[in-house]
């Protein structure tokens, strides 16, 4: 029974982490799906780029959401008196399955967005206080360069780092986690990093309705 409570509690994660926000805020507001149109991804920074910033903030708002709730709802599918650390893996295989929704939401035909935002909650849940340093990384080199894809991996590339030598988190699977979201961001903007080497990756203010691909989430 216990096994079984906690396989539901990974399957409602996955499906919170499908509501496909972008597609949805697209089609009900804007009478536009997200995907047609400029990177094709169906993030917050896609969302900006074809429909604006009022279309965008709601976007990341809930995405942002949908990974902290995955995290914080297992407690009512995990049983009373589990070991913490046994907590924590289901804590982050719920923010994981999230994650893998927002990309792969079974709502909107498997086809989302990279899953940033979604990670970024999911990690304010688990965390707290090293996440927002890691904001304030991407907040600071988005705004100095433009790029929202380069300040999506630069706040990735220093979260485990501010994990681990500057509050100096011990737990293993908290340190696995953090190595895994700077790894996963880095290979989602696997193609942003080579537009970058060459000259070729787009700003965030700069609007255009072309495949590019340049969407950060």
């Amino acid at each position: 029974m216990e096994t079984i409570l906690l396989v539901a509690g990974f399957i409602v994660a996955y499906l919170i982490g499908s509501i496909p926000t972008a597609v949805w805020v697209g089609k009900w507001f804007y009478n536009t799906d997200v995907r047609e149109k400029g990177s094709g991804n169906a993030g917050a920074t896609n969302t900006i780029r074809v429909l604006g910033i009022a279309a965008g903030i709601p976007v990341i708002i809930v995405d942002v959401l949908k990974g902290w709730f995955a995290v914080w709802m297992m407690r009512y599918f995990i049983p009373a008196g589990w070991d913490q650390e046994i907590v924590i893996y289901a804590q982050i295989t719920a923010g994981v399955m999230a994650v893998i929704g927002h990309s792969l939401p079974v709502y909107a035909g498997f086809r989302g967005g990279k899953g940033v935002a979604t990670l970024l909650g999911m990690g304010i849940a688990l965390y707290g206080a090293p996440v927002w340093i890691s904001v304030v990384v991407f907040v600071l080199v988005l705004v100095a360069t433009g790029y929202v894809s380069l300040g999506s991996m630069s706040a990735g590339i220093v979260f485990p780092f501010v994990v681990v030598f500057y509050y100096k988190i011990s737990n293993p699977a908290l340190i696995a986690m953090a190595v895994f979201a700077a790894l996963f961001i880095l290979w989602t903007h696997r193609k942003n990093l080579l537009r970058l080497w060459k000259g070729q990756e787009n700003r965030i203010l700069y609007r255009k309705n072309k495949n590019d691909d340049n969407a950060s989430s």
